[in-house]
């Protein structure tokens, strides 16, 4: 990868305003190039609607589009202007009315669809099988750009160490998480350093802030990472936008103001005759609250 600056755009959305939405984001993408001379700008998950939308899934398709399309052609044409990579994360439409996905999609500095990633792990209750409204992703890929080697997760993605691994695994250098995640700034904190650390990759970490249609309220507190786990930039929890230029060579030292050598790769240093047995089902030995059912559409929140 090259030096470059990422910039995550956190931002609050009118629910289910798919138009005005994408209307604030490109006034927010301005400001990122502008003010922060970024070269990558991220915004958080489902920026065009919000995370709950309320809406059937067939309702939901109606109202997005397909990648490339309505949801996403206006932001081409200004990350084309700019000359910049966004990542721009929304529901998008599949083949079948009601067939919807939580995607991120990554935007080259001519306006080209670089890649589109489909959340692989949706929470449970957003899950269509579960009564929600998403379909599941069934790829997780890498991509080489002009800055460097990105992969993307989104928000509940993050509590799952094997996906982010996958990605670096495939030579992803920064890992984008767009996220809408209202639990605690601890657990946000903890998973986002800890796919940092695990991998050696950077993570840019952007979440939404304020309410979606549901009333589930999105606290922000966006955050960059680098491969040593120290934080780059944070946001608040308000609107605002945090920068930060990735360094290139971010591991020749054991950690930030050392001149002590890193010696130790957690890719290359991995036990993998150890790992089979990852692979198996499991289940958590601790009952959990609750789980949701095909039947359940309850709000829930992440």
């Amino acid at each position: 990868m090259k030096e470059f600056v990422a910039a995550c755009v956190q931002i609050a959305i009118t629910p289910n305003d798919v138009q005005a939405n994408i209307a604030k984001g490109i006034e927010w993408l301005n400001k990122a190039v502008t003010e922060h001379a970024a070269d990558l700008v991220v915004f958080p998950e489902t920026v065009t609607t919000g995370y709950e939308t309320r809406l059937s899934p067939e309702e939901l398709w109606d109202l997005v589009d397909d990648v490339p399309g309505k949801i996403t052609e206006e932001v081409q044409a200004e990350a084309a202007e700019l000359g910049v990579h966004v990542v721009w994360p929304t529901y998008r439409r599949g083949v079948e009315r009601g067939e919807v996905y939580n995607a991120s999609v990554l935007i080259g500095p001519r306006g080209e669809i670089v890649g589109t990633y489909d959340k692989t792990h949706p929470a449970p209750w957003e899950r269509r099988h579960h009564g929600g409204w998403a379909c599941v992703g069934t790829e997780a890929e890498v991509y080489e750009t002009e800055l460097g080697t990105i992969g993307m997760i989104i928000c509940y993605d993050g509590d799952f160490p094997e996906l982010s691994r996958i990605l670096a695994v495939k030579g992803a250098e920064i890992i984008v998480r767009a996220s809408a995640l209202q639990r605690s700034y601890d657990i946000w904190y903890i998973t986002n350093s800890a796919r940092a650390y695990d991998n050696h990759v950077y993570v840019v970490a952007c979440n939404l802030v304020g309410p979606d249609a549901a009333g589930n309220y999105g606290f922000g507190h966006s955050m960059i990472v680098n491969p040593i786990a120290w934080r780059l930039a944070q946001a608040r929890g308000t609107e605002e936008i945090v920068s930060a230029k990735l360094d290139p060579d971010p591991l020749r030292f054991i950690t930030k103001g050392s001149n002590f050598p890193q010696t130790f790769d957690h890719l290359e240093d991995r036990n993998l005759d150890l790992y089979r047995e990852s692979l198996e089902e499991a289940r958590s030995r601790f009952e959990i609250g609750r789980r949701s059912t095909p039947i359940e559409t309850e709000e829930r929140s992440d």
